[in-house]
C-alpha cells in the first residue's frame, strides 16, 4: 500500500512538525517491520525538512550500530559514550550541538556535517535506538526541534 506524506514547504518549521508527526503515526501504524518503518521515517523527516543526514543507530551489544538513514556514508558502529550520538545514550537525553566543531570527541561521519541534534528513543528507561540529524549549517536545531523530535521518538519506541 502506497502512502504520501503531506505537508506544506512554505511553512514554518513548527506547522510542519504538527502536519508530519500524525502522518508518520499513520504511516507505520500499517506496518509492523521495524526497519521499514524506521527506513520510510528517515525518509519522510530528510524530504520534509531537507536536512543533510537523517537516519537511526540501534542498540546492539553496547554498541550503536547503524540502521536506516537518508544521507551520505555514514559511521557503522559508535561506542557508549562516544561522540554525540554516544554521549546522548549514556546521558539519555537530547544532544543539541550549533557547532559540532566545538563537540569534544565529535565523529566527523562527514565533513560537512556542522551542526545535529541526537535524540534517544527509549524504552523501560534505557536507550534502544538513537535518531540522529545532521545539517550542514551552523546552529541549524532548536527547542522546536528538540521538542518534536522527542514526541516522536516516544512514537518510534512503541516500535520496538
Amino acid at each position: 500500500m502506497s502512502h504520501e506524506i503531506i505537508t506544506n514547504p512554505d511553512a514554518n518549521k513548527e506547522q510542519k512538525y504538527i502536519t508530519l508527526i500524525p502522518q508518520v503515526d499513520s504511516l507505520i501504524s500499517d506496518e509492523t517491520d521495524l526497519i521499514a518503518n524506521l527506513a520510510n521515517i528517515s525518509a519522510v523527516l530528510k524530504e520534509t525538512f531537507s536536512w543533510w543526514w537523517v537516519g537511526f543507530y540501534i542498540v546492539r551489544n553496547r554498541e550503536l550500530v547503524l540502521g536506516p538513514f537518508q544521507g551520505p556514508l555514514a559511521c557503522t558502529r559508535i561506542g557508549f559514550g562516544k561522540g554525540v550520538c554516544g554521549t546522548a545514550w549514556q546521558l539519555k537525553q537530547t544532544m543539541v550541538v550549533d557547532d559540532v566543531n566545538t563537540f569534544d570527541g565529535h565523529i566527523a561521519c562527514s565533513s560537512a556535517s556542522q551542526s545535529e541534534i541526537v535524540v534517544p528513543i527509549m524504552k523501560n528507561n534505557e536507550v534502544i535506538a538513537i535518531l540522529d540529524i545532521d545539517s550542514e549549517h551552523l546552529n541549524h536545531f532548536d527547542k522546536i526541534d528538540q521538542d518534536y523530535l522527542e514526541n516522536l521518538a516516544q512514537i518510534i519506541a512503541e516500535l520496538f
